[in-house]
């Protein structure tokens, strides 16, 4: 029997990028898996590919309103959420002095304020079940302070913070919470970050991406799949004695 065999995973920003290798690692599994995000698009090509196994709800995470209705949904079908991944985000890169409140709330919504909600959403399910696994796609910009994403860097700094309370609240209920801090990733994200540096600088592509990688002593930019194997590893029975903990993915950039 795989390790999550019929396990209800849940998996925020899930169309793509670190969201699909997840969603397709928890499969591999045995879980059945709920993915969430703000477009139906991208998510229902997966619902398409594993019919049965994958159901699809819509939501933006900074919603309150949203997030109820979206998990509501999912545990209708598939039954109370034993594993919930949080890997739903967005990056706005700008001067500290130039950013304005909207972007400043924006960054802090989506990343953080998202991350506490949906917790909040499946935690009364996992202790009815008696256990559950929480995970968190935090970034190294919740480790360290990157220039010109400020907001991003607090936010996913306050996403470490909130994931080592909760571990603390949770840790004699059988629920564990942690976070993976993914590096620069080889993601729509990084590659669009990577256009708007040649478009301001005139720099070619190569160049660009030199600049991103150069922080990693590997080199290179991480690939989903070895983010996805990280968080697939915290949901299952061997990491039982992991909580509040944050690891990084990130070819030895943060030690």
């Amino acid at each position: 029997m795989k390790q999550l065999q019929d396990q209800h995973a849940l998996v925020t920003g899930a169309g793509q990028g670190i969201g699909e290798a997840i969603t397709r690692e928890l499969l591999a599994q045995g879980a059945r898996v709920t993915v969430l995000g703000r477009r139906m698009e991208p998510l229902q090509s997966l619902v398409n590919e594993f019919s049965g196994r994958v159901q699809a709800v819509q939501a933006d995470v900074s919603d309150e309103q949203q997030v109820q209705s979206a998990f509501a949904l999912a545990v209708s079908t598939f039954g109370a959420i034993g594993i919930l991944v949080n890997n739903a985000g967005q990056a706005a890169s700008t001067p500290f002095m130039k950013m304005d409140l909207a972007t400043w709330n924006a960054m802090l919504g989506v990343n953080l304020t998202g991350t506490m909600l949906c917790i909040q959403q499946v935690v009364p399910g996992m202790l009815e079940l008696g256990a559950g696994r929480i995970v968190n796609v935090a970034s190294t910009a919740g480790m360290r302070g990157y220039g010109y994403v400020s907001a991003y860097c607090a936010a996913k700094h306050g996403v470490v913070g909130l994931t080592r309370s909760i571990a603390l609240e949770l840790a004699q209920k059988n629920i564990t919470v942690n976070a993976v801090c993914p590096g620069y990733t080889d993601t729509d994200i990084v590659r669009e970050s990577i256009a708007r540096v040649v478009q301001k600088t005139g720099r070619s592509e190569a160049q660009a991406l030199a600049e991103f990688v150069k922080s990693n002593p590997q080199g290179r930019l991480v690939q989903p799949r070895e983010v996805a194997d990280a968080v697939l590893w915290l949901c299952g029975a061997g990491a039982a004695a992991i909580t509040g903990q944050s690891i990084a993915v990130a070819g030895g950039e943060v030690m």
